[in-house]
């Protein structure tokens, strides 16, 4: 009998058999990705992101910009400097040795601070409390006698002659006030502007 070769199976793809055509929108889009693609996206390296910008502006007022920022009514804006000033005075009496000078350049970034933190309806207020917070941190700072009118004698003594620190404390409250104000006014105005119609 005639026996018939037989070949072996060929496991492995066959050379001679070309690869399967892509699709054409697979072809376009790869040559397009090829064209425009940067050198390193092509090599499969991830791009660079910027960088994150910082803040911008000096270095003060970058550390204004991070100070707090409340907003206190008239009554709280004056507790607020009271106590501030009677903290500031009895730190005085205790490290200074009771020096009105001291007291005095204390007094001036509590004005600010009272002026800046008032809320936009209470600015009026500011001028009007700063030189009670005065009084009321000059207690245990001034020199006081026996009895209520001798601590009455000597605050009345350390207002006359620091009254220069406390005019200027409420220069710069009043002054901080009323810039604030106009600022307020000239952003309703500009608010309330109605808006400009072009000419036929």
């Amino acid at each position: 009998m005639e026996q018939h070769r037989t070949r072996p199976p060929q496991h492995g793809p066959r050379r001679d058999v070309p690869p399967p055509p892509l699709p054409p929108q697979a072809a376009r889009g790869g040559a397009k990705a090829g064209r425009t693609g940067s050198p390193s996206a092509r090599a499969g390296v991830p791009p660079r992101r910027p960088a994150a910008a910082g803040p911008s502006g000096p270095p003060i007022v970058q550390a204004v910009r991070r100070l707090p920022n409340p907003r206190l009514t008239g009554l709280g804006g004056g507790l607020f400097c009271g106590a501030l000033m009677f903290a500031l005075g009895c730190l005085d009496q205790l490290l200074f040795g009771a020096s009105l000078t001291a007291y005095g350049v204390l007094f001036l970034p509590a004005c600010v601070l009272t002026a800046v933190w008032i809320r936009r309806g209470d600015l009026l207020t500011a001028p009007i409390v700063v030189p009670i917070a005065f009084a009321v941190g000059l207690l245990p700072v001034a020199e006081s006698g026996q009895g209520i009118s001798g601590r009455l004698m000597g605050l009345f003594t350390a207002l006359a002659t620091q009254a220069g620190w406390l005019y200027g404390g409420t220069l710069i409250a009043g002054l901080i006030a009323t810039v604030r104000k106009i600022r307020l006014l000239n952003r309703r105005s500009t608010r309330n502007r109605p808006p400009v119609r072009p000419g036929p």
